[in-house]
């Protein structure tokens, strides 16, 4: 599907391999959630390439982790790789030690993983689908971010990936949207709880993006049409969205707290 949408809408290669570091993020240790594929395996990619080792937190998509670990190597950094479900607030406690006995710290954290299901009617959304989308989209970055903040120094950053459901919610995808919205209220308030520590948080607010979670997760008809409704007319890819996440943790943009990058193809995000 990604090569028909390229094929449909020809556009420059936009592939994890067409970005170029120039060691803005030299030392830094990262963690990132659902770094195996999709927007995590971009941004654990960009980052490698811009000098720092990367812990890959996933659920149990082994293969596709080894891939992004393979990249992270070829990018001359340390990739760690931990399996587990983050719906588990041990498990989140278990990434971020992880982090700090295999990489000797965190200095940025990323909280990407998410789940996301579509439905017509409210009465479709079950008690376990609710609870589930608000455990791995919120309580996970809750838990991780508490762990996390303990050892974090000065400089350090915290980067959530929230939604274009943030600001236009999708009621097909009621549960997820409304997490995305909380996201965004976390990521406001969490930039102000730890300003005098010098850390700070911000958001990537991506709007239609070719993920594993499209096809997967949504009807056929949405998924033949997908990003066809943003002003450039096709979907995102995920390498599209590397620079965003380099930004925010850059150690240059030291003023830049609380603030959300949107990055959804022309699409107003207010």
């Amino acid at each position: 599907m990604p090569g028909k949408t390229a094929a449909m809408n020809p556009v420059p290669d936009h592939s994890e391999t067409t970005y170029k570091g120039s060691g803005r993020l030299n030392g830094k240790k990262a963690v990132i959630t659902g770094g195996d594929s999709g927007i995590g395996r971009a941004v654990a990619i960009a980052y490698a390439r811009e000098g720092a080792d990367v812990l890959i937190s996933y659920l149990d998509e082994h293969d596709d982790a080894r891939e992004t670990e393979r990249m992270v190597t070829e990018a001359g950094r340390t990739p760690v790789l931990l399996p587990g479900d983050i719906q588990d607030p041990g498990q989140c406690r278990a990434v971020i030690a992880k982090a700090v006995s295999e990489l000797g710290g965190v200095d940025i954290l990323v909280n990407n993983a998410a789940h996301q299901a579509s439905f017509k009617s409210i009465d479709d959304i079950s008690d376990e689908e609710w609870k589930l989308t608000f455990k791995v989209n919120i309580h996970a970055m809750f838990y991780l971010t508490m762990a996390a903040v303990s050892h974090m120094k000065a400089g350090s950053c915290i980067i959530n990936t929230a939604s274009i459901n943030s600001d236009v919610p999708n009621p097909t995808l009621l549960a997820y949207a409304t997490t995305k919205g909380a996201i965004h209220n976390f990521t406001a308030g969490l930039a102000q709880m730890l300003a005098e520590k010098g850390i700070r948080a911000n958001a990537v607010a991506p709007g239609p993006i070719w993920t594993p979670l499209i096809p997967s997760t949504l009807p056929e008809d949405s998924v033949k049409n997908f990003g066809k409704q943003a002003p450039i007319k096709r979907p995102g890819q995920p390498a599209e969205l590397a620079t965003a996440y380099v930004v925010l943790a850059d150690p240059l943009s030291s003023y830049v707290s609380g603030a959300t990058i949107a990055v959804t193809g022309g699409k107003p995000f207010l």
